[in-house]
């Protein structure tokens, strides 16, 4: 059957479907990774948007359950230059059959790449694929719908009740889940903590009631801005126990201290992203993925700026050793990615241990 894309700039492009049948909106973005599909396709930070897969080909092998980062894909939609039917080497699940399943639609035979130079020119955008409806109808759907920055994304992929995973004698750890990916979490347990996995919109006084080591302020989608209220308890948190924040929590840290959150023109998303850090003038491969940043010039006194982006500049990390807290923009459990910024868990182990008054 086949299908369209209709960007918000009135570019049509026409393809195959891929997936359920239909139509479905959201903000059009590209992500550079060669491998890890799977891990992207169900990475909650995806919420509200249709990811465009610039590798040319994607499904060659199988997805299985145990490689998900959450239970179901948030992402509004998928675009693909090529999708594999028949996954070589496993019995994994193809890829038109994972979207089926899940209800999600997307589009296949797709110029992926001459969309993403579209995207990195002319910014994201609002888009729509559809099985369904004419290009001018798709068009008038667009000019109807929220951006991605007016709607309200975390508490569509948080947890909706507390869960708690790891050995019952691990050091006790919670996460703020404003859409933690799973892999946040199996890193964690696998560094010997007890982790207790919190609602995103959970007050200060419960978290600090929990009495744990230290708080996780995890990914997710969307402008930090929606989420308020996790801003809230971060800023009633800080100085109170050791915090460590991961993409979203970065942001979220930053707004609570104070700072400012801008938009970038087409986000950072793929495990390919260089950063450096500049306390030890080294560079490290990283995996990220989102569309907001940490505006340096806003940042309080005593807020270090220790991690920044080698392609734009940005912000990729924080220290505050006032409060014994500290962030990064990236992915350090990666997945999909390289582990060359493992040992921040590590970091956050030895601050959690020490306490914020050694910090």
């Amino acid at each position: 059957m086949n299908s369209i894309l209709v960007l918000e700039d009135g570019s049509v492009f026409e393809g195959k479907a891929l997936g359920l049948k239909g139509t479905t909106w959201g903000e059009l973005v590209f992500t550079t990774g060669m491998t890890g599909y799977q891990e992207t396709i169900t990475d909650p930070s995806y919420a509200g948007q249709i990811v465009v897969m610039t590798y040319p080909l994607i499904g060659n092998y199988g997805f299985f359950e145990e490689f998900t980062e959450s239970e179901r894909p948030a992402l509004r939609g998928l675009v693909v230059r090529e999708a594999w039917e028949d996954p070589q080497g496993s019995s994994g699940e193809n890829l038109d059959g994972y979207l089926k399943r899940h209800g999600i639609i997307g589009i296949d035979e797709i110029d992926t790449r001459a969309l993403a130079k579209r995207i990195r020119d002319g910014g994201v955008m609002k888009a729509v694929i559809s099985t369904e409806l004419e290009a001018e109808e798709a068009l008038k759907l667009l000019h109807e719908v929220p951006a991605l920055e007016d709607q309200e994304l975390v508490k569509a992929v948080t947890t909706k009740e507390i869960r708690t995973y790891g050995r019952e004698d691990g050091m006790p750890v919670a996460v703020l889940d404003l859409g933690a990916k799973k892999s946040i979490i199996k890193s964690l347990v696998e560094k010997g903590f007890r982790v207790t996995v919190f609602p995103a919109d959970t007050p200060a006084k419960v978290l600090v009631d929990f009495d744990p080591v230290g708080i996780v302020i995890s990914n997710g989608p969307g402008d930090p801005k929606k989420a308020d209220y996790a801003v809230r308890a971060t800023r009633e948190l800080l100085g109170k126990l050791p915090l460590f924040g991961i993409c979203l929590g970065h942001q979220i840290i930053a707004l609570a201290l104070g700072a400012n959150t801008y938009k970038l023109k087409f986000g950072h998303r793929g495990c390919n992203h260089p950063v450096k850090d500049l306390r030890k003038d080294k560079v490290y491969i990283t995996s990220q993925n989102h569309g907001f940043a940490v505006d340096p010039k806003t940042l309080p006194e005593g807020a270090e700026v220790t991690f920044v982006n080698v392609n734009d500049g940005t912000v990729e990390g924080l220290w505050m050793p006032e409060y014994g807290a500290f962030s990064v923009q990236f992915h350090p459990e990666a997945s999909p990615g390289p582990l060359d910024t493992g040992h921040l868990f590590d970091e956050f182990i030895a601050l959690a241990k020490g306490g914020i008054k050694n910090a």
